[in-house]
């Protein structure tokens, strides 16, 4: 992979902040845009900027057309069987929350959520435990912080009704075994909803042969624009949720005493879209297809070796979860022993434009149980290089002795 070539396409990898070269190691929170994204939402606001699915003119049938390519595009991408099952959403938090909004349980009812969860898919269920009287269940990781499925299965029953998962943590890198979690779930009748947000852009995902009932992704961490997103859910699965938002564009008709919806994916897409938004996904989806997901693979795993060998002996730093980088996909989290984690993030920042994450991640409930105060997270993409990796480590060496 010509790592130069393809960092030419990202016109913000050629800016210059303070006439220094940045170095952006934040990609787990929002990736950067390829040239293609920034000029298909473009050409929408100038060229043919009209509402989808409701006027007949040229503008209108054209954004149209382009949105319904945009929607089998990524239906494709993730192996859906029809098109019908992708629902366009803001981020992958509206996509759970829909779920969760929409899902029928009854009280009594279990929900199996993993230890490492981001707020997005342990909010959503909490408050639903609370206001309908359902059981929240929290399966624990193992010691190196993978997903223990002989714990899992011990959970496991006949009143669980959803599994709902993350597929990678944004934590630290680990996928857990998607397909097995979805096998033991459903051989005692539990629906599974798998949190996408972290995995789109780095392995090639097949919702269909995963057998997974929701999935949900966020287009500005798989290189699209900011407030785009999707849902995936079985067809006839949709068809039996009620939408939590209704209004223009999600029903066949009205009346002023009743009104039929629309089928699924219409019925959940009330009100006015980002089109410009839809349009850019896609470009973001096809430039990924062009990259290859072995490529991407590859070259977020070199980094992550590079950096977890020089680091990982460090004075006092620890690394979050399984010290094989191998295991941990594109993100090095980790802290320092008697180190502000933010200290040392402007410190990178301030030097050298090194650009990385410190806090918790919006994991606060794994920092809260384990008493770890916050962290510093490394997210590679594949447009990040060897030299970038090695300023990072120099400089990260220079902060711990300094301190």
């Amino acid at each position: 992979m010509k790592i130069e070539k393809i960092r030419k396409d990202f016109p913000i990898l050629n800016a210059r902040e303070g006439g220094e070269p940045i170095i952006y190691f934040d990609n787990a929170c929002q990736s950067l845009r390829p040239q293609s994204v920034i000029e298909a939402m473009d050409d929408y606001y100038r060229k043919y900027s009209a509402c989808e699915g409701r006027s007949i003119h040229k503008f209108g049938e054209k954004v149209t057309r382009k949105c319904e390519e945009s929607r089998k595009i990524i239906a494709k991408f993730i192996g859906a069987k029809k098109e019908e099952e992708i629902i366009f959403t803001r981020n992958t938090t509206e996509g759970i929350n829909l779920v969760a909004k929409s899902l029928k349980l009854q009280k009594g009812d279990v929900i199996i959520l993993s230890d490492k969860e981001h707020n997005s898919n342990l909010i959503p269920w909490q408050i639903k435990s609370k206001e309908e009287n359902i059981s929240l269940v929290i399966s624990p990781s193992r010691e190196d912080n993978t997903f223990d499925l002989e714990k899992f299965k011990l959970l496991m029953n006949e009143k669980v009704k959803l599994v709902s998962v993350v597929h990678t943590s944004n934590l630290d890198g680990v996928s857990n075994p998607i397909k097995e979690i979805i096998e033991i779930a459903h051989n005692y009748g539990a629906k599974v909803l798998v949190d996408g947000a972290q995995s789109a852009s780095h392995q090639k995902i097949n919702v269909a042969k995963l057998d997974v009932d929701f999935m949900a992704f966020s287009g500005h961490k798989m290189l699209g624009p900011s407030g785009t997103g999707f849902l995936y859910g079985k067809y006839d699965l949709l068809k039996k949720l009620n939408p939590f938002i209704v209004g223009g564009d999600t029903v066949e008709y009205s009346t002023y005493d009743k009104h039929q919806l629309l089928l699924p994916p219409k019925k959940f897409e009330a009100g006015l879209q980002d089109y410009a938004g839809i349009i850019g996904l896609a470009e973001a989806v096809k430039y990924l297809q062009k990259i290859g997901f072995k490529k991407i693979a590859k070259q977020e795993a070199v980094l992550n070796k590079f950096i977890t060998k020089e680091i990982i002996n460090l004075p006092g730093l620890k690394i979050i979860g399984p010290q094989d980088y191998n295991k941990r996909g594109g993100i090095v989290s980790f802290f320092v022993e008697e180190l502000d984690t933010h200290q040392i993030a402007v410190m990178l920042d301030s030097t050298n434009n090194i650009m990385v994450r410190s806090g918790q991640f919006c994991v606060h409930s794994w920092f809260a149980n384990r008493q770890i105060k916050n962290a510093v997270r490394v997210s590679l993409a594949f447009y990040n290089t060897l030299e970038e990796a090695q300023i990072f480590v120099e400089n990260l060496k220079k902060i711990i002795k300094l301190n």
